[in-house]
């Protein structure tokens, strides 16, 4: 059968439909499919590692876990054109600037917070301020024994100087936290007329604020000894309630746990920052 004129006839018909993709576009999210799948894989063994074999003090942990869902889940979109033809196009660009801005200010924090880790304050404080932590019942947690132990080394040059322990009872300890670093510093050979109690705080604020009902904050050269991923805070929440001449000294911490502590402590200074309790932030 002869066409007719004008009539248009199809060169070849096709039942799929096939979608030309931008080949750089799919490589970059195939590359970005491996990085988050990877990075899925590497949080949730982290997380399986630290509530097996790490230890943890509160199950703040499991955000490792939630991370590593997130990743996948970020991972099998990237893989899957299918998934991603589902979501509208100004879902996704809000997604990915959402976390470009989160991302941002990740690493500005971590920033600040690590520039600190290595601070040494000079000698001749009147006043050592130890931030409690954890004690469980066979004696202080890794975390806390780390800032004892420096605790002990500065006392021990500074002889002058008085110790307040301060850290109150929590849920999941046998005595308060002051109780239990005054026992550890008498065993060390600190002379209890030096060591002062503070055993109401729950948390770092708190610490501080009813530390300074102990010396006299306007006067008083005051050292604050943590572990070094908190320090950046600590200092910051003492200027914060008005201590005149403070500064740091930054403990070690229990290398397998630094990441999950830095993470932790993210969260720490943005939770004060947005409560108005950190309001000074130039160094000095």
């Amino acid at each position: 059968m002869g066409k007719k004129k004008g009539e248009i006839v199809p060169f070849e018909k096709h039942k799929r439909v096939i979608r030309l993709e931008d080949r750089g576009k799919e490589r970059k999210l195939e590359f970005g499919g491996w990085l988050f799948g990877i990075l899925g894989v590497l949080c949730a063994a982290y997380c399986a590692g630290i509530g097996l074999f790490l230890g943890y003090g509160t199950l703040f942990f499991l955000i490792w876990g939630v991370l590593g869902i997130c990743f996948g889940l970020i991972s099998l979109f990237c893989f899957k054109p299918a998934l991603r033809r589902k979501l509208p196009a100004w879902f996704i660009k809000f997604f990915w600037i959402c976390f470009g801005i989160a991302l941002a200010i990740f690493l500005m924090v971590e920033g600040l917070i690590l520039s600190r880790t290595n601070a040494r304050a000079k000698d001749g404080a009147d006043v050592v301020i130890v931030l409690g932590a954890q004690w469980k019942n066979n004696g202080p947690s890794m975390v806390l024994k780390y800032r004892l132990d420096a605790a002990v080394h500065y006392l021990r040059v500074n002889r002058e100087a008085k110790v307040i322990v301060s850290g109150g009872k929590g849920a999941n300890e046998p005595i308060s936290e002051a109780d239990g670093m005054y026992g550890y510093l008498v065993a060390q050979g600190i002379s209890a007329d030096r060591i002062i109690k503070e055993d109401k705080s729950t948390n770092t604020y708190e610490n501080l604020g009813n530390s300074a009902r102990l010396l006299n904050k306007e006067e008083d050269k005051v050292v604050i000894i943590t572990n070094d991923f908190h320090l950046f805070r600590a200092e910051k929440l003492a200027k914060a309630q008005g201590y005149k001449h403070v500064s740091g000294w930054a403990a070690d911490s229990y290398p397998p746990m630094q990441i999950h502590n830095l993470m932790r402590e993210f969260f720490g200074v943005v939770k004060d920052f947005l409560m108005g309790n950190l309001t000074y932030w130039e160094q000095g």
